[in-house]
């Protein structure tokens, strides 16, 4: 079964289109417009001087001038520029007749076409399209008002729609007691109401406010019927769902100092909201801590396996250093270069360490690469000095940033440090290619 869109917007541009047809139930024919291209020369004809003219019923008018070859090309030229004009007309009945966009659009469109005519360069039978666009205004007319119409009248049976469902909304709140049904139809008419389109702000808002006044009705004889409940524990049990459902949603967060701090806050939270009934109470209160629990178990295990991690890489940045150790740049400079350069990658490959064990290991690594370093300094002094310059240039970002990572990280910021730690390793991937193209010469 094909789904009809009722909304007054549609029901309206149907009417359009049924307002167009003649008393006999068939719609009304366009005047015949001829293609001006098939022979310009019936229409406008170009002067020796190159002044363009179109003929009309009053005469001949001059539209342009044309200098830019034969005059066959630009009565072609101005005759296209008519088709041009004539397809606009027929996009525009096609628009109309097939109901795609509201009449008024088309209306307006044809009343500029329409006005262009006067001064329009083109050549064609302009009588012609004349009278097709104005048998087209007036088609768009009859759509206009038709639309208008079917709009007001599918207003209205919007207006009907509410009002009926804003009188049983009032039945309800003054009559009936089956409070869990009549709730869930009080949310079943909103649901309704919110699918309901088309009725001005002023009686939407009249039609509202009786709805709204039927509901605050219903809740307050409904909330009156239930007085001997204790509000403050219901209202305590509410508040601790809320809790308990945010504790759940925060089990499986990695963000664990700030998730850490949540559950704090929770917990405060849960202690300030008093007791709930006790069955609910007990209840909840296993979901909330579960959930905790969950939480900081997870943090416990990967703050573990982060610290074994952290400690097998430190055992083996270690065993790098042992075997950094025995580089010797005074034997073969280039080699220990090559040596360190393969040790520092392989350090970097292994990842992080400890923090408390970070500036140690850095620094005994740094004291290798120092040593290797002023081996080399001695040669490229000799050497490039402007060369060496762009080198400790270079060292210094590197070491600023380090610098930088390991102070944003004892703070706590791993965000910045991560950021200092890239620029410091972009800083030491340039580094290493000014060491490497010196050490290379």
């Amino acid at each position: 079964m094909t789904h009809q869109d009722t909304t007054p917007e549609a029901v309206a541009n149907k009417a359009a289109a049924d307002s167009t047809t003649s008393t006999t139930g068939s719609p009304t024919a366009a005047p015949a417009v001829p293609t001006a291209s098939a022979d310009p020369t019936k229409w406008g004809r170009v002067d020796a001087d190159g002044t363009v003219y179109v003929r009309t019923p009053d005469g001949e008018r001059a539209i342009g001038s044309w200098q830019a070859g034969d005059a066959a090309e630009g009565l072609a030229l101005y005759a296209r520029k008519f088709d041009d004009l004539l397809t606009e007309v027929e996009l525009l009945e096609t628009r109309l007749g097939t109901h795609a966009g509201e009449p008024k659009h088309t209306l307006t469109s044809a009343k500029h076409l329409h006005e262009s005519l006067a001064e329009a360069a083109v050549i064609g039978d302009l009588a012609a399209l004349t009278a097709r666009i104005e048998h087209l205004l007036a088609r768009a007319e009859q759509a206009v008002e038709g639309a208008k119409h079917e709009k007001e009248r599918a207003r209205a049976d919007a207006i009907a729609r509410k009002e009926a469902l804003v009188v049983e909304a009032e039945e309800i709140a003054t009559e009936s007691t089956h409070w869990k049904s009549a709730g869930d139809r009080l949310r079943q008419i909103l649901d309704e109401w919110k699918k309901i389109r088309g009725v001005d702000r002023k009686t939407d808002e009249q039609l509202w406010r009786r709805f709204s006044k039927a509901r605050d009705a219903f809740s307050r004889r409904r909330g009156s019927h239930f007085a001997e409940l204790d509000r403050q524990r219901a209202a305590s049990k509410a508040h601790k769902q809320e809790l308990v459902e945010e504790a759940e949603s925060l089990t499986e967060s990695t963000d664990w100092g700030e998730t850490a701090n949540r559950y704090k806050q929770l917990m405060a939270d849960w202690k300030a909201a008093g007791r709930a009934p006790k069955d609910s109470d007990e209840a909840l209160w296993q979901r909330f801590r579960a959930a905790q629990d969950r939480f900081f178990s997870r943090r416990s295990e990967a703050f573990s396996e982060r610290d074994a991690e952290f400690a097998a890489n430190a055992k083996l940045k270690e065993e790098l250093l042992v075997e950094a150790d025995q580089i010797d740049p005074s034997a073969d400079l280039k080699s220990a270069q090559a040596h360190l350069q393969r040790i520092q990658e392989r350090w970097d490959e292994i990842g992080k360490v400890p923090r408390e064990r970070m500036r140690e290991l850095e620094g005994k690594l740094r004291t290798v690469a120092d040593r290797v370093r002023s081996a080399a300094d001695a040669q490229w002094r000799r050497t490039d000095p402007e060369a060496q310059a762009r080198v400790d240039q270079f060292r210094d970002r590197v070491e600023q940033f380090e610098a930088q990572a390991e102070k944003a990280r004892t703070a706590g910021d791993e965000r910045r440090a991560k950021q200092a730690e890239a620029q410091a390793a972009q800083w030491r991937e340039w580094l290493e290619a000014a060491e490497h193209a010196i050490a290379s010469r």
